[in-house]
């Protein structure tokens, strides 16, 4: 029987993003629950995104795909200096979910020096205004804090 549900014979189920909640805008309380932590420790932030067909008007990206919205949301984080010791560590095209049935268009994990690089990011005016492009740009994501257990660092 186990060997069977391993038998794949129709479609591969992908999310309908149309029937399901987008997360979009940072979580308070997740915010919240990385200001009580050690503050000096080094993370990498994992985002998964699913960008839209056409950028949403009004955020200075109208006309553009959702995709070229988000590259531009990345220039305008480098012309603004709003990086805050971010660094993209690895970027590439996502192919198949084995787990789950989730479909994205990207994932990017970055590297901060500190969580309070991130934060610092976060709190920022200018970067909150920068980030209304990254809105305009994307369906769906997740961004996601990991501490490094392995190799040692």
């Amino acid at each position: 029987m186990f060997q069977e549900s391993l038998s794949h014979t129709g479609h591969v189920g992908v999310t309908d993003y149309s029937l399901s909640m987008p997360h979009i805008e940072a979580n308070d309380a997740a915010i919240d629950a990385m200001r009580a932590l050690d503050p000096t420790e080094s993370i990498v932030m994992l985002n998964l995104l699913k960008f839209r067909d056409i950028a949403l008007d009004g955020f200075g990206v109208d006309g553009l795909t959702g995709g070229q919205a988000f590259r531009q949301y990345g220039k305008l984080n480098d012309a603004e200096d709003v990086k805050f010791g971010s660094e993209p560590i690895w970027m590439g095209v996502p192919k198949n979910t084995i787990i789950g049935d989730e479909d994205w268009d990207l994932a990017i994990l970055v590297r901060y020096a500190t969580r309070q690089h991130f934060i610092n990011k976060l709190d920022n005016a200018k970067y909150r205004e920068i980030a209304q492009v990254r809105h305009a740009a994307l369906q769906d994501s997740r961004l996601i804090e990991m501490s490094q257990l392995f190799p040692a660092s």
